[in-house]
């Protein structure tokens, strides 16, 4: 009698002689055991980050028959996994800590004593976080009939995908439309190793075992004093080392930069702008010494840490993807190149998110995923990138939207401004916590919003109303005539309408 694994064996070597059709052609199926029959769909979206589950559930609420290929074993790619969701779990607890172990508690009248830390209990609500949401994506999928596939999904035809599975298999997904949706990666710096141990990515700094004495942290962008301001409110001395003359990454308004930079800093971050690492080396005691010196060139320094993090930014996940087997070459920064209704030069494929051109973030990869599977659909593909805020969850936080100053002045076009700061601001002060201001720009001829900044408590909430003004192309005597509900921090974004459109505010 044969056992099972020489049944397996016997059928798998007849199968090798079985003719099957694909794409219309007469091929032989050499199949093992471990791998699966061939799937039909109408969509396979490679990827589960926020881009990729959401347009395989708007797909698949359009009627087409969707499946998405994940190479990890959970759902909902970088951001929930090891990006926007334990990030800010671990801003928020921080911030909490923070008060109650400074003097704010105090100053409002809590007096606590013994207050301590327990980092692991910390971490395991992030985790817990992080566990619940990837796990409603499962759901999700069910609930709207998506098929998740767990393997590495590589494009072998302009209608295929082919899925290594985690067993050892494969499988086949013959399908209409492909949407390639497989985000980012943390970029490397040369000559740095990442060990993410005691040199760590931003996905090593949100897993600390412990709060190190030092922190190091090379590039003063969103992700750089988000996780800079963690592990200083958790006791950390922390300096950031940026090569540009600013803090807040790409796209920031400069005096709203400024002024982040003067509050970080009253909290006790340190900054090195202007300056480039030239290499980290680690000792024998353990610590890191980090060679520096200016971006214009000049005197070497060298500076010590327990933990150096590493966080230039993030480049396009675009290699092994089998791009080059249908002809799809990628542009000179590694990303996709597309039309306007994100299909690349094979029509059947399409790409969104950080694989293409335009800011790594995720809410534009959700917006790109849904209009992008519309498209499919035969339904208009439109999205405006200059209607797409910008956040940084530090404390205060920054958000913005739209045009900034200097890119205004750059482009010559004619504004004014409105500012209002949340000193002013009733509810700010009631809730002590003043720090910031509202910025707005609009045109000096028109009166149109054309980019909202905003410093402050629960800037990253306000924005989204600047976001709606600026996507129906309001006016600032629009909002400013929009009844707003009082004490809210938010009427300090009607009173920067106000003095942008008429001159001058009313409570300042």
């Amino acid at each position: 009698m044969q056992t099972w694994k020489q049944l397996y064996r016997t059928v798998a070597t007849r199968g090798q002689h079985l003719p099957c059709k694909l794409h219309g052609a007469t091929v032989l199926s050499a199949r093992t055991y471990a791998d699966k029959a061939p799937i039909d769909a109408d969509v396979t979206v490679v990827g589960s980050g926020p881009g990729g589950y959401v347009a395989a559930i708007k797909a698949a609420q359009l009627g087409f028959k969707t499946v998405c290929v994940e190479k990890n074993a959970t759902l909902g790619g970088t951001c929930l996994n090891v990006g926007c969701i334990p990030s800010k779990a671990l801003l928020n607890n921080s911030y909490l800590y923070h008060l109650a172990h400074g003097k704010d508690f105090e100053s409002r009248g809590i007096e606590i004593q013994g207050i301590s830390l327990n980092l692991e209990k910390m971490m395991a609500q992030k985790s817990g976080a992080v566990k619940a949401l990837t796990g409603g994506i499962a759901h999700l999928f069910k609930q709207n009939k998506v098929t998740h596939v767990n393997g590495f999904g590589t494009i072998t035809g302009k209608n295929q995908v082919t899925a290594k599975t985690v067993d050892g298999g494969e499988q086949v997904i013959n399908t209409k439309n492909i949407l390639i949706a497989t985000g980012s990666e943390v970029t490397p710096f040369p000559g740095i190793e990442i060990d993410e141990d005691i040199v760590v990515s931003s996905t090593g700094a949100l897993s600390l075992k412990k709060v190190p004495e030092e922190l190091i942290v090379i590039g003063a962008g969103v992700i750089g004093v988000e996780l800079g301001s963690v592990w200083h409110r958790l006791g950390s001395k922390v300096t950031a080392v940026e090569f540009l003359g600013h803090v807040g990454g790409l796209g920031i308004d400069m005096e709203i930069s400024k002024n982040f930079q003067r509050i970080l800093q009253k909290q006790g971050m340190k900054f090195k702008l202007g300056t480039k690492v030239m290499g980290a080396t680690k000792r024998p005691d353990g610590k890191i010494d980090v060679a520096v010196e200016a971006a214009a060139g000049g005197k070497n320094e060298t500076l010590t840490c327990d933990v150096l993090l590493v966080c230039i930014g993030r480049r396009p996940y675009t290699q092994n993807l089998g791009l080059e087997s249908v002809g799809i070459e990628l542009d000179n920064r590694g990303r996709i190149p597309i039309n306007n209704r994100f299909q690349t030069k094979v029509p059947s494929i399409h790409a969104i998110g950080d694989v293409v051109a335009g800011p790594m973030l995720a809410h534009k990869a959700e917006d790109e995923g849904i209009i992008c599977v519309e498209g499919m659909a035969g339904g208009a593909v439109h999205i405006d990138y200059n209607c797409v805020p910008s956040v940084i969850y530090t404390h205060p936080e920054v958000a913005w939207v739209g045009k900034n100053e200097e890119q205004l002045k750059e482009e010559g076009v004619p504004y004014k401004i409105g500012k209002f700061p949340f000193a002013a601001n009733s509810r700010a002060k009631t809730n002590a916590d003043t720090d910031g201001l509202v910025k707005i720009l609009s045109h000096k001829d028109t009166d149109r919003m054309l980019g909202a900044h905003i410093l402050g408590s629960g800037a990253g909430e306000m924005i989204n109303e600047a976001a709606l003004a600026m996507e129906y192309g309001a006016s600032c005597e629009d909002v400013a005539r929009v009844c707003h509900a009082h004490p809210t921090v938010s009427e300090a974004f009607r009173e920067a309408n106000l003095a942008a459109s008429f001159g001058k505010a009313i409570n300042f």
